[in-house]
């Protein structure tokens, strides 16, 4: 497995969003997008008809939005790597990740801190990838919840070949205890955005993960 680091683009103008997309776009390669309805999570983030990026990004789109079928045509339009719902969202989660699927597009499930695996079973044996929010929605610079870790194990039991991610508070410290416990995308916020230089925080977080264990 190899782990990656991704950095994340919460936005909530298209002024802020154009910044951080010029911020990241000399060393990012796989870059994880937050879109908000403002209603799913406290603030207005910016929207699918708002996004672009660079042609040679790997884009995860994080939809944080009760009706993800709402979004979803202008989400493929994108061609976005992979579109992120969430597990409490308001709709047949099974259903959904199955429409992404089938637009050829890798369906990802967001899991809330309160939500067990085992609640959404089927919809984790459809998804191509599970990520394990630990964060506030719609904020950086959060405190990761390590407990939150326990969930890889639950998810892999219900579907072993699942790509898992996480997000919410990853910085230096923890990344490489994460990726030992088998999260192989850590998407990294305030850590990247909050940085002197963000590039050279970006290159010590991708070492740190890459780093051999000292048994």
């Amino acid at each position: 497995m190899v782990a990656v680091i991704s950095p994340c683009i919460t936005a909530e103008t298209t002024e802020a969003y154009k910044q951080q997309i010029e911020r990241l776009q000399p060393f990012a390669t796989r870059v994880h997008i937050d879109i908000s309805d403002g209603e799913f999570a406290p603030s207005f983030l910016v929207g699918a008809n708002e996004l672009y990026w660079p042609p040679n990004w790997q884009v995860d789109v994080h939809a944080m939005v009760v009706r993800p079928s709402e979004h979803l045509a202008r989400l493929f339009q994108l061609k976005p790597s992979l579109i992120i719902i969430h597990a409490e969202c308001s709709e047949n989660l099974a259903a959904t990740l199955q429409v992404i699927k089938e637009a050829g597009i890798r369906a990802g499930l967001a899991l809330l801190r309160s939500t067990v695996p085992s609640v959404v079973a089927d919809a984790i044996k459809v998804a191509d990838h599970v990520m394990i929010f630990s964060g506030d929605l719609g904020k950086q610079g959060g405190k990761a919840s390590m407990v939150q870790v326990e969930k890889v194990r639950l998810i892999k039991a219900i579907n072993p070949e699942v790509e898992i991610g996480w997000d919410g508070g990853a910085n230096i410290e923890n990344v490489f205890t994460l990726v030992r416990n088998g999260i192989s995308v850590i998407n990294v916020g305030g850590e990247i955005a909050n940085a002197e230089d963000p590039k050279a925080m970006y290159v010590q977080l991708s070492q740190e993960i890459n780093k051999k264990g000292v048994l």
